[in-house]
């Protein structure tokens, strides 16, 4: 959500929100809040922040996330597990590189996350 010079809430692109549809209003104001559902998994999320930067730490994923160090960690050992992130000890840091490989859903066939995570750029706001 964007506040506008005149104290209205809208939407990107400052669409006002009485513009909106009223469930598509609600779904912006929940995501906005921190509640609700979103489009991207956490594990999604947590992929294209390692994309973007390989030497973040927990505690930076988890804020650009938002979601907690320890849930961090808990996604990057399932993503490590299923071959879709490597992880590198350097020093007494971690570094994390996604390797991509083909997504599990049997309708994504034929499809890899790197084209998934491509499709979705490094516009991840921290």
């Amino acid at each position: 959500m964007v506040l506008l010079d005149n104290g209205a809430l809208a939407a990107p692109g400052g669409v006002a929100l009485e513009e909106l549809t009223p469930l598509y209003a609600r779904a912006m104001a929940e995501a906005e809040a921190g509640r609700g559902w979103t489009f991207l998994t956490n594990h999604a999320h947590v992929l294209l922040v390692v994309r973007r930067d390989s030497h973040a730490r927990l505690r930076e994923i988890a804020a650009a996330v938002g979601i907690t160090e320890r849930a961090v960690q808990l996604i990057l050992g399932d993503l490590e597990g299923a071959g879709y992130v490597h992880r590198k000890r350097v020093g007494r840091r971690n570094e994390y590189r996604v390797l991509g490989g083909p997504l599990r859903h049997p309708l994504d066939q034929g499809r890899a996350v790197d084209d998934v995570l491509d499709a979705l750029g490094d516009g991840i706001q921290t």
